[in-house]
């Protein structure tokens, strides 16, 4: 992760912060002390701590832009009562959650998400390897191994973000802990957790052990669960297509998933210099989805990760260098069906050349990633940071689907073949503080990205094949399909500090974002193979466009900050901002489609407009010795998007939505009461036949009591059991033989889950 932009360092470094701010310059000046040695040998915590000690003498500013974090005290998104660690940013001003398995959300920013957004896990980009995304980077870590969280909703500095427009999210590990100077060190933790709704469970262990140059440290956690439960019938059938398999009617389809993450790290330092090497295998068995026609049923990722830091008087300077595998199998789960004996029990067919009827459909994906990147901050000034860096992305993909029957049959379906998307971005950005009152951050970044593909092949390669198989895939193999885009990223921002009591800033920024592989590669308009590719869970198929155009987005953002003198009682901040965007990949109809129900959709190229307000703030109520602290803070998201050529709404807007949080602390108690209201979403796409969702407003309890070396968390999720429907959820198919495109009703909304009582238990050895 880069330098942190225009920031102040020294000792406001909280345990698992990012050592990689080692030279960041606020309004004050700054000095260094002469002797990184002597900090190494106090330090029993953070490798930041052995690198030069910063004194820093004036305002403390935040960097420009400053980026998001969770609440410090991590009740109101509690690590140890989830295994989705996309839920630890649901808190964070202008970030909503796209519904998906239990472990896979995906981050909304300002109504973008999955590939808009640039996601980097321990300075790792990684990819979807699935026609359904249901392996975003996200689900890759447990939230017990996340150290630091940061979101830059919006404009993004270009150090930071690349080949996105919607947002980066930069989440890190723990970070390595060192023991003082001919000491050891060994710490462990071990805990669990339970969730009432759906029996959710899981538990987690770390070790570490260390001495004053060597960390050894070991992550694993498990988890797993049954399907929850809405609170109240949403439906008005119980058949899964399976014999003598059947949900109640307020059971919510394919939401039962096991996940299992292990990961192994050392750290070695030595005087500047900082070496981390990372190894991490996840195994998921099984991970069912409620909006989509097929089920994970096997997950498998190993990752390498190797930085280097190093230490400088003019700076910092690190190189990383990454390799990700992903083996990625879909099929139908226990509640989901193709076809069943001589004649489908969902009423389907044999094929009619007379081959044996299929009972599945197996799809696999394989997927590879190598990255290097090489950055260096330089301190030109007291005041100025130059940050300059390179960065190469490879990744590579093959998407098949091997033969199972009837029209599954004889050879292998090849979804994408030899899939090839390279990136090589070199970036320049430079932050400058010119007074008390006034900085500004510039940055430069430009992107070459390659893409290409195989040929095509379907199940049957015959020019008899049933749905288009043949003459979808002549087309397409008769054609170039290597694609080649130069991209251009610019920032521009500007931060004005009137007086202790405000900020204010201005942002503007020019994105660009190539298409996936998924977008550009998926040649088959055949309604079965059509449904197998959607990565936004509407329900619909999709077919690619080889000569799609990079997306382009122009974002204006203006941010008020008003605060008291010390920002520690009260604080409001209101950031409305307008994106306009070029080449944005939508839908059209691929033929005849008709309303309220499925249909066969392909990406285009189109213009789009999305634009909002952000609102946060909190405020100190009580700060009293005996009584305890008691701060009130809440959030409130507006987000509009429209597609400026069709007039159409776009896909899974939130509608506005506010979050109000009491939260109590005395000694080692924290409590939270939530309150949250979600406006009704009647603004939706048409072409996709978007299913409308009405309001509600949910009610949650949280506590968390910390004694010496043991935590103890309870909760209350939808205290009163309301029944709700999830806006950003998508179409309900988690239930019925789902490859029939209209083979499972149209018009039913994801719910969310009724009541859930939780509790999570930590200790430290």
């Amino acid at each position: 992760m880069p330098l942190r932009p225009l920031g102040v360092v020294a000792d406001f470094f909280h345990e698992g912060e990012s050592p990689d701010a080692f030279a960041s310059f606020g309004a004050g000046h700054v000095r260094r002390a002469d002797c990184a040695g002597q900090a190494a040998e106090e330090s029993t915590t953070n490798p930041v701590d052995t690198a030069e000690a910063i004194q820093v003498i004036g305002n403390k500013l935040p960097p420009l832009p400053e980026p998001a974090t969770p609440p410090s005290d991590a009740v109101p998104t509690s690590k140890a009562a989830t295994a989705d660690t996309a839920s630890l940013l649901q808190d964070l001003p202008g970030v909503n959650l796209s519904g998906a398995g239990g472990v896979s959300s995906l981050p909304v920013i300002h109504g973008m998400a999955d590939d808009r957004v640039r996601t980097l896990v321990n300075g790792m980009d990684l990819t979807s390897s699935c026609p359904n995304h249901m392996n975003p980077a996200l689900s890759y870590l447990d939230p017990r191994q996340v150290g630091e969280v940061q979101v830059y909703a919006g404009v993004t500095p270009v150090s930071v973000g690349g080949d996105s427009i919607g947002g980066s999210v930069v989440v890190e590990a723990e970070k390595p802990r060192f023991a003082a100077k001919n000491e050891t060190l060994t710490e462990a933790e071990v805990g669990g957790f339970y969730r009432s709704n759906g029996h959710a469970r899981g538990t987690h262990a770390n070790a570490t052990f260390a001495t004053g140059q060597v960390s050894v440290r070991y992550d694993g956690a498990a988890s797993e669960s049954a399907n929850y439960h809405a609170a109240d019938d949403f439906k008005d059938f119980t058949e899964t297509g399976r014999p003598g398999h059947t949900l109640p009617k307020d059971e919510v389809g394919s939401t039962a998933y096991e996940a299992i993450n292990q990961s192994l790290s050392l750290a070695l330092q030595q005087d500047i210099h900082l070496v981390e090497l990372q190894a991490s295998h996840q195994n998921i068995p099984f991970e069912n989805f409620p909006n989509q026609r097929m089920d994970m049923t096997g997950n498998k990722s190993d990752q390498f990760n190797l930085r280097y830091t190093q230490e400088r008087e003019w700076g910092q300077w690190r190189a990383q260098v990454f390799q990700e595998k992903t083996r990625h199998e879909m099929d139908f789960g226990d509640d989901k069906r193709f076809w069943y004996g001589a004649a489908s029990a969902g009423g389907f067919p044999c094929s009619p050349i007379g081959m044996t009827c299929a009972s599945g459909m197996p799809m696999e994906t394989e997927g590879e990633t190598l990255g290097v990147k090489l950055g260096s901050d330089i301190a030109l000034t007291d005041q100025d940071v130059l940050r300059l860096g390179m960065e190469y992305v490879a990744y590579d993909l093959d998407d098949f689907w091997p033969p199972s029957g009837g029209m599954m049959s004889p050879g292998t379906f090849w979804n994408i073949r030899d899939g090839e998307r390279d990136r090589y971005a070199v970036f320049a950005e430079w932050d400058a503080t010119f007074s008390e009152q006034w900085q500004s951050s510039m940055g430069l970044r430009h992107e070459l990205v390659r893409m290409d593909a195989g040929d095509a092949e379907g199940y049957n390669t015959s020019p008899m094949a049933m749905g288009n198989q043949y003459a979808d895939m002549m087309a397409f193999n008769a054609r170039n399909h290597q694609q080649t885009d130069e991209n251009w990223d610019a920032t521009f921002l500007v931060r004005f500090v009137p007086n202790a009591n405000a900020r204010y800033e201005v942002a503007l920024a020019q994105k660009t974002r190539s298409p996936n592989l998924y977008e550009r590669y998926t040649w088959s308009t055949w309604t079965m193979a059509a449904v197998m590719n959607n990565f936004v869970g509407d329900g619909n198929g999709y077919v690619g466009t080889v000569d799609l155009d990079p997306e382009e987005a122009r974002t204006l953002s203006l941010s008020a900050d008003w605060h008291d003198a010390d920002q520690k009682r009260w604080q409001l901040t209101v950031t409305p901002y307008s994106t306009w965007v070029e080449n944005y990949i939508d839908a059209v109809c691929n033929g005849v489609c008709v309303e309220d129900q499925f249909n066969v959709l392909r990406y285009t190229n189109q213009t789009a407009r999305l634009y909002g307000v952000d609102v946060s703030g909190r405020v100190v109520l009580v700060d009293a010795a005996q009584a305890g602290s008691l701060t009130l803070s809440g959030l409130i998201d507006y987000t509009r998007g429209k597609n400026e050529d069709s007039k159409d709404d776009l896909y899974n807007i939130m509608p506005l939505n506010e979050k109000l949080m009491l939260t109590h602390s005395l000694g080692g108690w924290s409590n939270v009461f939530e309150a949250q209201h979600v406006s009704a979403k009647e603004d939706v796409s048409d072409v996709r036949n978007e299913i409308a969702t009405k309001s509600y407003t949910l009610y949650n309890l949280r506590s968390r009591y910390e004694w010496q070396q043991v935590q103890l968390e309870v909760g209350v999720e939808n205290l009163f059991d309301k029944f709700y429907s999830l806006p950003l959820g998508g179409a309900y198919v988690g239930q019925g033989t789902t490859m029939s495109i209209n083979g499972v009703p149209w018009g039913i909304a994801v719910p969310g889950a009724g009541r859930s009582i939780y509790t999570a238990l930590s200790i430290s050895i």
